[in-house]
Order: C-alpha cells, then structure tokens, then sequence
C-alpha cells in the first residue's frame, strides 16, 4: 500500500520534531539512570575507575541506621502526604468549584505560597519557629512566659516542623482536580438533579468517581516530591536532631561529599523504586487507564 506524499511529509515532519527531545532524553535521562544502576553495584570516587563489590552497597545501606530512619521518615510522610496534603487540596478545589462568595480572592491567595521557592519557605519555617525571634513562641510566651521549645532542635518537634513547610501547601493539587471538575459534563448534574440527588450525593457519586485521574495523579506527584525532598530539610534540621528527620537525599548527597559515589547511588536506584512501585500502585488502585465515561 502505497502512503501519501502529503501524509509521508507531515509524518517525517512529526519525526524531526521528536529527535531533540529524543536526545535529550537519551543524554540527560536514560544514560545517566543506566549508570546510576551500574554503579551502584561498585565502589567508586566519582572520578576514574570503579571495582564491581555487587551487592555490598546494598547490604551495609540496610545495615545503616540512618538509612532505615530515613524510610521509616519517608513512609510517614507518604501517608501524610496521600491523606492530609492531598485530601486538603482537593477539599479546595471541590469547596472554589461551588463559587462560594470571595472564591476568586481565596483561590489567589492560596496560589500565592506555591510560588515562592522550597528554600525561601525553609528559611521562612526556621526563623517562624525559632526559639527566640519566632513567632510561635512569641505568642505562646503571652500566656506562659516561661514557655522554651527548641523546635527544630527537640526529636519530639521537628519532624512535624518539617511536615509544616509543605503540608498545607497544595495549590498543584487544587488545580489537578479543579481540570478534571470543569471537564465534567454539565448533563450529569442537570440529571441528578431533576433526579432529586442532594449536592452532597453527587459530589460522591458524580464528581469524586470523575476526578479520581486528577486525585491519583496528586498522590503520586505528591509522594515523588516526598522521596527527593531535599531543601527543606536541610535549611532546617539537616536530618537531624539525631536522625529524627533524616531523608534518602540528605544522606545520599551527604555520602557524594564524602566521595563515596557508588554508596550513594545504591540509594538513588532505591529511590527510582520506590517511585516506580508509587506509579504502578496509585494507577491500580486508581484505576488510571481505565475510561471515565
């Protein structure tokens, strides 16, 4: 079957459009995870040659205790990341689609936070939490003047502070779900309400079900963000105090300081897992590439 002249161009065309992404892909992507993934197999300083030790790396990186605190930190804070950040941006979202009064107003305000850097709100958290200038202490102090909490130094404390420089900022999720509402087709309300379905049935029937590719797709960009969370973590506590916030990236960018390379990449190939099994888990559960209609 002879093609097109006309479709034969138009498909050279398309073809030449894809090879600089193509490269682009191939140069800063998939060479560089391929060698992430071999090196982790060897001891190696970042420079010159490398010796294969296998699965060494592997063995003293699930020997290591700041390791395993840093996945236990992480599984926390996936779980309050999956809940708590996600489900908040979406009860926004759901709450500015009504168009209640002032939604223009609370919708820009909210967007506000999320686009200030992850390093300026760090160094924002740590002087808010401070233990003499902060603020919180500050007001606390006006009904008990002798109120002294080292926040980002007490264990008990600086894990939530941490948790407190993205939790509530979930603009990305708002606006994810607020795509998937306005695409929802206006017959399906207009028939659940002549069917006299109350405002609170449809959003669980209708809207919740019809969103579930914007939701699913919030949870994974969420808990991605969780896995390579680096800055604010490190303006604030540095991992610590003691490893009570340690993370993947600290440790790992703390091992290349020190030029133990291939140690440090065994975490970074964990790290691909983990967000690889995220993927594969959330398009499960939420059924992502099945149709909505």
């Amino acid at each position: 079957m002879k093609i097109p002249q006309k479709t034969l161009i138009q498909n050279v065309c398309i073809y030449l459009f894809l090879v600089p992404a193509i490269i682009i892909f191939l140069f800063f992507y998939l060479i560089p995870i391929i060698t992430v993934f071999i090196t982790s197999f060897t001891e190696w300083k970042g420079r010159g040659g490398f010796t294969f030790i296998w699965l060494d790396n592997y063995v003293r990186l699930f020997k290591s205790q700041s390791f395993l605190m840093s996945l236990k930190n992480l599984l926390l804070w996936t779980l309050i990341a999956a809940t708590l950040h996600v489900g908040y941006g979406v009860l926004v979202a759901f709450v500015v689609f009504q168009k209640p009064f002032g939604y223009k107003f609370t919708r820009a305000i909210f967007m506000i936070p999320n686009v200030i850097s992850v390093a300026a709100w760090a160094i924002i958290f740590r002087f808010i939490f401070d233990n003499d200038m902060g603020i919180i202490n500050k007001v606390i102090r006006i009904f008990n003047s002798d109120f002294d909490v080292q926040w980002l130094i007490a264990p008990g404390y600086a894990f939530w502070v941490v948790t407190f420089t993205w939790l509530f900022f979930a603009a990305v999720v708002t606006l994810l779900v607020q795509g998937d509402l306005m695409a929802i087709p206006k017959d399906l309300h207009d028939a659940a309400q002549i069917d006299g379905t109350s405002k609170l049935r449809r959003i669980f029937s209708i809207d919740l079900p019809l969103c579930r590719n914007s939701i699913g797709t919030a949870i994974i960009t969420s808990i991605t963000a969780r896995i390579v969370m680096y800055e604010s973590i490190k303006l604030t506590t540095k991992g610590g105090p003691g490893n009570s916030t340690m993370n993947i990236p600290i440790l790992m960018v703390s091992k290349i300081q020190e030029y133990q390379h291939g140690y440090a990449n065994s975490m970074a190939v964990i790290m691909i897992l983990i967000g690889l099994i995220t993927m594969f888990l959330i398009n499960k559960l939420f059924k992502m590439n099945e149709s909505l209609y």
